[in-house]
């Protein structure tokens, strides 16, 4: 064994005994990450980075630490996401439409979510309320940080970072609207498609709206098939992704019709596991298989209890196939079926 194995044999141990110390459990899967952590932390000192590469590396590790510790004492809570313009004015048909539609979404007992900037982002905490909101505040100089609405609230969290940001938002979001915005709002609500469409987050509601009289979503819907689907960038099932919704009641149907039998999915190696409230009938299931063979690799879609990797909602039925990885618009569609029984 040569100086550098002895070395980092010391370091591990030392970690360990570091963790153990800190209160975490040894030889546990948390502690294993964390000393992974630590040892990624540790390869920086020897890898020529500059200050500048290290503060960005420190201060994202931080602000993803403490929002993931703010959102987690709200577990269990459905949660949707807004966006749309900081500069939309109170008196705008869109504001309205936001305001209206977060206060009916909270009355569902939904929490929003929202960049806690004025505009849409405004409107959307004044519907839910403080008590039901969460603001993820980004710094820029030309504009004010958070509104009054969320202002010195324990559930506003400011970020120096728009990835981190979005990261939030993607990973504690049960569902996404959109109302018109300029290029922020764009960015967002595309991050947001391309995530589901390659399968990098979980497939839900995804629903675009505005204010009444308004074309912006019908405009931005053209250009998607006049010029993404008419060269081919994109295919006719990623249109299952969004949804134009016509007011805020037809949205919160479109939302809640979603998690009607539907809980929520996951994969199990190369398995695609679907967990839903109720089970389906030998005949519904028939019929998935039928009309969604193309999306199954090799067998079919078959009813299940949960899978012995798995350790989380145990007690609900499964539906499980071995999934191609492909045409999540598709398995959109295979969701708003399995809901429509």
């Amino acid at each position: 064994m040569n100086d550098r194995d002895i070395k980092q044999q010391h370091i591990q141990k030392e970690i360990k005994e570091l963790i153990t110390l800190a209160g975490g459990k040894e030889n546990s899967i948390e502690g294993e990450l964390i000393s992974n952590l630590i040892e990624t932390s540790l390869k920086l000192l020897d890898e020529g980075h500059d200050t500048g590469q290290l503060k960005l590396i420190s201060r994202s590790l931080k602000e993803l630490r403490y929002a993931y510790r703010v959102f987690n004492s709200y577990k269990g809570v459905r949660r949707i996401s807004i966006f749309g313009s900081a500069r939309t004015p109170e008196d705008h048909p869109d504001y309205a439409a936001a305001k209206e539609f977060s206060e009916k979404i909270a009355e569902k007992e939904w929490m929003c979510i929202t960049g806690a900037a004025n505009g849409i982002m405004k409107a959307g905490l004044e519907g839910a309320s403080r008590e039901s909101s969460f603001g993820l505040s980004i710094r820029l100089p030309f504009e004010n940080p958070s509104n009054t609405v969320i202002e010195g609230d324990p559930k506003l969290i400011n970020f120096r970072y728009f990835f981190t940001r979005k990261l939030m938002f993607m990973s504690h979001s049960d569902a996404v609207v959109a109302f018109p915005g300029g290029v922020g709002t764009l960015d967002e609500l595309f991050e947001v498609l391309t995530l589901i469409q390659t399968g990098k987050s979980n497939i839900m509601p995804v629903v675009v709206m505005e204010g009444k009289g308004g074309i912006y979503w019908k405009h931005w819907e053209h250009y998607m098939r006049d010029h993404l689907l008419a060269n081919n960038f994109i295919s006719e099932s990623d249109f299952n992704l969004f949804y134009l919704a016509q007011s805020p009641d037809d949205a919160i149907a479109h939302i809640l019709k979603f998690y009607r039998r539907y809980h929520s999915s996951r994969y199990v190696n190369d398995k695609l596991v679907i967990r839903i409230l109720e089970p389906i009938t030998p005949e519904q299931l028939s019929l998935l298989n039928k009309n969604f063979k193309f999306l199954v690799k090799s067998g079919e879609i078959e009813a299940s209890d949960a899978l012995p990797e798995e350790n989380d909602h145990l007690d609900i039925p499964r539906l499980v196939f071995e999934h191609t990885r492909s045409d999540y618009g598709s398995v959109r569609a295979l969701i708003d079926q399995i809901n429509l029984f």
